[in-house]
């Protein structure tokens, strides 16, 4: 790809010669392939790879592989994420003191689809935690509760509002993080429709953009919180120029976040903005794409979390029998309440209820804990998200292992022969995995995977 004239001549100026020279020459190379694995779905799999630094669960890979038809990644055992956008966990977890410290936290990701931080999130607050991962674009946000339902953790909320929503939810947050949207040009070597679209005009609105958003998610992040700001661009203009505007805007309402290790192999630029910890990385010095990645704290003493009211009532509990019949297709269902929200039933702790019944009142939410399915005659048809849940009781019903044929003829919803299942409602299983849910009526076998997600790919074209 040839890059935009303009960028080259910004990176000159702002990085100096050499080191514009030397970014441009890595840009023109392969992109680097990374994944992170899924801690709630431990598998037996041995990747072609190394371990990323900064992430015990992320794997750096020698090749790209073809996810597409690959079983494991639509059970949700790993997400395809850079190595580089990895580091953001890793930043929460220094700041916060330890992987331990981040249990129970309530974090937002402002800018969250197609999921790949969100999910990072939602391993590291744990089971008592709650992300809420917003998204403005609608069709974005279905992508992003899909990879959320893969995820299964069944602790994250995904809503769909304007970041000025954010403002409604004043001082609620532990940990709000804002991945902006940007010119992209972390992603040239990624996408050639990245440098086609770029341009000094684009960079300016873009600035501008990201502006409004992080204004509006500092007023939902609580005193003492931690606010983390990237961006998957190079410009000082969309990254620390924002930055500068935070420190001149919010002045004294900032102070600085506790300092984040590094080392210098791993090839991180590392500085300091103000009150602010920075990060860069750059292709030409770490084996992954180009992001900027700016931490501080909201300054003032932590305190009880602010009493938000919801508007509506979007939300209500079940009753009790059906919470039983719910009951029985959750591992530890002494740990959960059931609702339901509009035609679905739905699963989540108990901590987080209270927390999921205002949000909905409050914001627009398309997906929240675990989607279970809906009741016909006092049983439960599952939803297929519920198969993917980590928590999913796999005594409830009847389990099948296939191979990885079927496998994939089960995720491209073709026909299934009968043999291999039991009447009625079965898990399909691929090497240990959930998949999702078929029905057997006699000889027929009524594949439940959803339309949406089905693999579009012929087996026969593997």
């Amino acid at each position: 790809m040839t890059l935009p004239e303009l960028f080259v001549e910004r990176m000159r100026r702002e990085l100096g010669e050499a080191e514009a020279e030397r970014l441009c020459s890595a840009l023109s190379l392969e992109p680097s392939t990374s994944v992170r694995l899924n801690p709630r779905k431990p598998t037996n799999r041995v990747w072609n790879g190394e371990s990323l630094a900064w992430n015990g669960n992320g794997r750096r890979l020698n090749e790209r592989p073809s996810f597409t038809m690959d079983p494991h990644f639509h059970a949700g055992a790993y997400y395809v994420q850079e190595a580089s956008s990895q580091f953001t966990g890793y930043i929460i977890e220094q700041v916060m003191g330890g992987g331990e410290e981040c249990r129970g936290l309530r974090l937002l990701d402002m800018c969250a689809a197609p999921g790949g931080k969100s999910t990072h999130y939602a391993a590291l607050v744990g089971a008592e935690g709650l992300v809420v991962a917003n998204e403005i674009n609608r069709s974005r946000a279905a992508v992003l509760a899909d990879n959320v339902r893969k995820w299964g953790t069944a602790n994250m909320v995904v809503s769909c509002n304007d970041s000025s929503r954010a403002v409604q939810l004043e001082e609620w947050f532990d940990v709000v993080a804002v991945d902006a949207p940007c010119s992209g040009e972390g992603m040239f070597r990624k996408s050639d429709e990245a440098g086609e679209q770029w341009s000094e005009g684009n960079v300016a609105m873009c600035a501008e953009r990201q502006w409004e958003i992080v204004q509006n998610a500092f007023r939902a992040l609580r005193p003492g919180g931690v606010l983390l700001y990237s961006t998957c661009t190079f410009n000082r203009s969309e990254d620390e120029d924002v930055v500068a505007r935070l420190m001149e805007a919010y002045g004294e309402e900032l102070c600085e976040a506790e300092a984040v290790a590094t080392d210098e192999s791993w090839g991180v630029v590392v500085g300091r903005e103000g009150v602010f910890q920075t990060f860069r990385f750059f292709p030409h010095r770490v084996p992954g794409e180009g992001m900027f990645m700016a931490v501080a704290r909201k300054a003032g003493e932590s305190r009880s979390r602010r009493k938000i009211k919801s508007r509506s009532k979007t939300v209500v509990r079940v009753d009790k029998r059906t919470s039983e019949e719910l009951g029985r297709w959750i591992v530890t269902p002494e740990e959960y309440s059931f609702f339901q929200a509009g035609e679905m039933l739905y699963g989540c702790r108990k901590s987080h209820f209270e927390d999921i019944e205002m949000l909905s009142g409050v914001m627009s939410v398309i997906y929240s804990g675990v989607a279970m399915g809906q009741i016909f005659k006092g049983k439960l048809k599952p939803d297929a998200a519920l198969a993917l849940c980590a928590d999913v009781n796999r005594k409830a019903t009847e389990c099948r292992e296939v191979d990885l044929t079927t496998a994939l003829q089960f995720l491209g919803k073709q026909d299934l022969g009968a043999e291999v299942f039991a009447e009625g409602v079965n898990m399909v299983i691929y090497e240990g995995l959930p998949l999702g849910f078929v029905k057997r009526v006699g000889a027929r076998v009524n594949n439940m995977y959803p339309n949406s997600l089905r693999i579009l790919k012929q087996i026969n074209e593997i």
